[in-house]
């Protein structure tokens, strides 16, 4: 193991070498289930999955969800020999998203309830610019965050408004995993538009379980829960 590398980050490099090395696997092909690559790589099913979702955030694998993990078919395993431009906080995104569980939800609950009109607005045109970018095909990390911090900022909590910046990591991660995952843009659309339109009728009980909803469909899309 590279030093500072994780067991998660070891198993995504075995199973590059498979791809660039050994060419076991050709883009676009099938690998193989959980239960067998974890058996063959020697690594608990846990970490096959974290080094799975490594690889298909930077556009190796794709995840389609009740039909396995494919290497993906514009993937160039030329040069591609390892993985130290990889970003190792990947790994903690669960915890992030944990994180974001407990608190967002009540964030929205306290914002349908405090927000000024010009801060409901500001939610508002921030998710409709989020949508419009996630139609579109294009980065929205920017639009993401700022739907989120306006909540945030909406709730009048100073403590909530502090936080966000640190939940930035995990919207960021999201939005970059979101393209191996069409599932969760899908529900990332229907759930922002709840959430939205329990905040536009002042619905604190709704904004809530619509933003808890969000972040349920997120951890299970991308195998977090």
């Amino acid at each position: 193991m590279k030093q500072g590398q994780s067991l998660a980050e070891r198993t995504a490099d075995d199973i590059l070498s498979m791809l660039c090395i050994d060419k076991k696997f050709a883009p676009g092909d099938k690998i193989p289930n959980e239960n067998d690559l974890s058996a063959a790589l020697s690594v608990s099913r846990t970490t096959l999955r974290e080094a799975i979702r490594i690889l298909a955030a930077h556009q190796v694998l794709e995840i389609r969800r009740g039909r396995g993990t494919y290497v993906r078919a514009d993937f160039k395993p030329e040069g591609q020999l390892g993985l130290e431009d990889l970003s190792p906080a990947l790994i903690n995104i669960r915890d992030l998203f944990e994180v974001r569980l407990i608190f967002e939800p009540q964030a929205a609950f306290y914002a349908a309830s405090r927000a000024t009109e010009a801060e409901l607005e500001r939610i508002l045109y921030y998710g409709r610019l989020d949508e419009e970018q996630l139609l579109r095909g294009v980065d929205r990390t920017e639009a993401e965050q700022a739907f989120h911090n306006s909540i945030a900022c909406a709730t009048h909590n100073a403590f909530l408004t502090e936080l966000m910046p640190m939940l930035y990591e995990s919207i960021g991660k999201a939005v970059a995993l979101a393209k191996s995952y069409p599932e969760l843009m899908r529900h990332t659309l229907e759930d922002h538009r709840q959430i939205m339109d329990f905040l536009a009728k002042r619905n604190p009980e709704g904004a809530r379980t619509a933003m808890q909803l969000h972040m349920i469909h997120a951890m299970e899309e991308m195998n977090l829960e």
